[in-house]
């Protein structure tokens, strides 16, 4: 590279949005945050009584607020405009899956999109399996079952008779709608069109039938294209707005625009056979793979292969990750006590190990409310040493976490038949060193942790690809490991893991039983 190319990444998490420029010179990656902002569900009442009133027991909806989303992008397109302007060769978007927007036949949005927690898919699982067996579904589409995904909120709008479904005629996930906005182009792209159940790897098109058979309109679902497709030039208005010349040279890329997709791209591995941990708001631990893993197993253990860049998939499984951690300091500083994340571990590293354990992925810990309040009901109804206090609730989610990070390990290697390591940890929770120390000696395995920016780096690194200022995915990797030089955590005392991981298998066998 004999002169510096620029790139902007637009990373949209749960609880973030960023606008980062990525600049490529001599073989090293600089990122400038040039735009940060807040992002989360919006609370809405959505239904009115027979007198056309709101009350205080009237249903209430969660939804994105993405209108304020895309006023920030354009805030944050605009701003590197102003520093950077003809510079900028390329423009690529990330988010969460599953959420989507739905257009209606002019391609305007006909409502604001809802969030993944939103209680509407409540049931819908055992209402799916009703219409289309759970074995089959899965042989369909590879998909773990989560009541959060595009699938359920889908039908739980067919059960509805939703007038938004019912006048819609474009699905586009989140992403997607908002490079429409940008462009003018209303395509899904590939990692983030698989993360909605509605896709199936083996035809490599949406599942039709099985879309008819849920009573889903298959009509909406648009052309899918592969991460790192040119998607062309800012519309006038854009432009006009941003003060960003699309006349430049600068082109929209889809990257992988599932966000865990571009977190993967910018592991920093030196050769195959690794597993990846990208830790956030969830937790998603796999492994990088050649084809989809569908088969008897992977079903029982509720597997997901979802798209990844070149013609992989990422065979892997969700955890619920450090929301439980942000649950709980939400919750505590409503009551009064407003703890930094950093303050939480601090106290949770003085407090006495392996008292109790949860599994993370406790139904009840899902949706908002009294984080700490459930995990102690949890540990009650267990039969296990309930936490007393904020240090050692925080404590027995690190430590559960990290134990459900060998399960999920333990599974993985069963079904592909490999050891898989190092484990690299990429993605903000990567700056919890406990929970990665905790990590490697739950496993037993080195950890290689960083890059905490991955998302953005991974969505770079497809728009430079695109454009040819890198050649190949790995030498994106290898400038990424010279870039942001990793933290290795190496695995310490082995004392009192075997038997916490007993404890949780225990736990585990017992919610089954339960169930």
């Amino acid at each position: 590279m004999s002169r510096s190319h620029n790139y902007l990444a637009i990373d949209l998490g749960a609880e973030s949005g960023r606008v980062i420029l990525g600049q490529f010179d001599e073989g090293r990656l600089t990122l400038w945050e040039m735009h940060r902002f807040s992002n989360g569900p919006v609370r809405l009442a959505a239904q009115a009584n027979a007198c056309g009133e709101v009350s205080s027991t009237s249903k209430v909806v969660l939804q994105w607020d993405i209108l304020r989303l895309w006023a920030e992008i354009k805030q944050g397109v605009a701003l590197s405009a102003n520093k950077w302007g003809k510079e900028i060769l390329g423009i690529g978007i990330d988010t969460w899956g599953v959420d989507f927007g739905l257009l209606d036949r002019n391609g305007v949005l006909i409502s604001n999109p809802y969030h993944y927690r939103d209680s509407r898919t409540d049931g819908m699982l055992d209402e799916a399996f009703r219409r289309v067996p759970r074995s089959e579904i899965f042989q369909h589409t590879g998909i773990q079952f989560m009541q959060l995904n595009s699938l359920y909120q889908l039908l739980a709008m067919v059960i509805d008779r939703s007038p938004a479904l019912q006048h819609a005629e474009t699905f586009l996930t989140i992403p997607d709608l908002l490079n429409y906005w940008l462009t003018g182009r209303a395509v899904c792209e590939f990692t983030n069109a698989t993360t909605t159940q509605c896709y199936n790897p083996v035809l490599m098109d949406w599942d039709r039938s099985l879309l008819s058979r849920m009573g889903i309109p298959s009509h909406i679902f648009p052309e899918i294209v592969p991460p790192g497709t040119n998607l062309g030039k800012l519309l006038s208005y854009v432009t006009d707005e941003t003060g960003l010349d699309s006349q430049a040279g600068l082109s929209v890329i889809a990257p992988a625009s599932h966000d865990t997709g571009s977190a993967v791209a910018a592991v920093p591995a030196e050769k195959p056979g690794f597993l990846w941990i990208s830790s956030g708001t969830w937790s998603v631990v796999g492994v990088e793979w050649p084809k989809p893993v569908i088969h008897s197993q992977s079903l029982v253990y509720n597997f997901t292969n979802e798209g990844g860049v070149f013609d992989t998939f990422r065979f892997s499984r969700n955890v619920m990750g450090l929301w439980l951690v942000q649950e709980c300091r939400r919750t505590w500083a409503s009551q009064g006590a407003d703890l930094s994340y950093t303050e939480l571990t601090q106290m949770a590293d003085q407090t006495e190990p392996f008292q109790s354990v949860i599994d993370p992925d406790y139904a009840e810990f899902f949706k908002p409310g009294d984080m700490p309040v459930r995990i102690r009901d949890f540990c009650q109804r267990t039969g296990q040493i309930v936490p007393d206090n904020k240090a050692a609730v925080i404590r027995c989610v690190l430590e559960s976490l990290a134990l459900k990070y060998r399960w999920v390990l333990e599974r993985l290697e069963e079904m592909v038949g490999q050891r898989l390591e190092p484990i690299h940890i990429i993605g903000g929770g990567t700056q919890n060193r406990k929970l990665n120390q905790f990590t490697a000696d739950a496993t037993g395995r080195r950890v290689v942790s960083g890059p905490v920016e991955a998302t953005a780096i991974g969505n770079l690194l497809m728009q430079a690809i695109a454009l040819g200022t890198i050649r190949t995915l790995q030498e994106g990797r290898l400038l990424v490991r010279d870039s942001f030089p990793p933290a290795v955590f190496e695995p310490t005392s082995q004392t009192g893991w075997e038997a916490a991981y007993q404890r949780m298998l225990d736990v585990m066998t017992y919610l089954v039983s339960a169930n």
